[in-house]
């Protein structure tokens, strides 16, 4: 499909006409992109593989599973939520290096098109694509899921995966999801969601400490995510709390974090080691920390867009962690 060209960097004279929202919108994305650019030897050899290509956490769900399957696991959860099947045609908003994209085009026979404001991970995912021949399937170009230019109604799902958190402006990613879905269409996030707003002041400092390092500007809560979906004008929204199953993975990343901080403090001392992968140490091990004081959840919305001829009334319903599977959904 091809790059539709994406600004890396946006011209002085420009951003001088920006309203502040813009302004911190594009120092947020470029606070992403370097995030993601600094960050991928730590991705690389600890986290992902080649199979997998994932830059997410693990599902697991009581059978004893590997990192690497867990993480291919995830993906299976949230195409089974999105029902995606054969020649749905898939917008992954935040797609890395095309590792759900891929797995969704050779499991589920869907065609995906993934965008990412990284440069590098367009790369990356483009090498991917053509060595598992998957042209045909997946494309990936540089834009920003907030604001694309795809013709409205033109994807049967959206696809966010642990990437919504990442904008200031998560309300801009849910009015833009509803304008590329077609009616009937699906939107499935993964996502972060604070446990409240706010947080006691220890507790909010500790979430802070681990947003900082991973670029994240803020989490919404559970209802908010919900409330930006009904504003939005979508449909049997519902956001199900999956931590227990994720619980697992999020902890191997806080052991590599202990395990690891040492050395990327004394590196980092040493000007051996940048601010960005430092940071992003320091965020692994604060998260798993706030998840402990129960500071955040992570969840899984799924939502529809309501066909045209539809006068169903909008639903919002929660679904709190349960210690077990089948816990009793909450309706709001």
């Amino acid at each position: 499909m091809g790059d539709q060209g994406f600004p890396l960097a946006v011209p002085d004279t420009v951003m001088t006409s920006l309203s502040d929202n813009q302004q911190q919108h594009h120092d947020q994305l470029r606070s992403v992109i370097g995030y993601y650019d600094g960050t991928w030897l730590d991705y690389r050899w600890l986290w992902l593989n080649s199979v997998n290509r994932a830059i997410h956490f693990g599902y697991r769900d009581g059978s004893r599973r590997s990192h690497a399957e867990s993480l291919l696991k995830t993906n299976q959860v949230l195409a089974e939520a999105a029902a995606i099947g054969p020649g749905d045609r898939v917008l992954d908003a935040g797609c890395g290096i095309a590792g759900s994209g891929v797995w969704l085009a050779e499991q589920r026979g869907a065609t995906v098109v993934g965008v990412t404001p990284v440069r590098t991970q367009v790369e990356r995912a483009r090498r991917t694509i053509a060595t598992r021949d998957l042209a045909h399937a997946v494309s990936v170009e540089q834009a920003d899921y907030t604001a694309t230019h795809f013709p409205n109604a033109s994807f049967d799902v959206v696809w966010a995966l642990e990437s919504v958190c990442h904008t200031r402006t998560k309300e801009a990613f849910y009015r833009e999801s509803a304008r590329l879905l077609r009616p009937g269409g699906r939107l499935v996030v993964a996502e972060y969601m604070r446990a409240r707003r706010p947080l006691p002041a220890d507790d909010e400092a500790l979430l802070t400490r681990w947003m900082h390092g991973w670029m994240i500007p803020d989490l919404d809560t559970m209802q908010e995510h919900g409330q930006h979906a009904l504003d939005s004008g979508l449909s049997d929204i519902e956001v199900r709390d999956i931590t227990a199953n994720m619980r697992h993975s999020l902890r191997r990343l806080y052991i590599l974090s202990l395990a690891g901080l040492p050395i990327s403090r004394a590196l980092h001392q040493l000007r051996l080691r940048g601010a960005v992968p430092h940071g992003n140490a320091l965020g692994s091990y604060y998260q798993y920390r706030a998840l402990r004081r129960a500071s955040w959840a992570y969840c899984i919305l799924t939502a529809k867009k309501p066909l045209a001829e539809s006068r169903v009334a909008t639903a919002l319903t929660l679904a709190p962690e349960a210690p077990q599977a089948g816990g009793r959904v909450t309706e709001c």
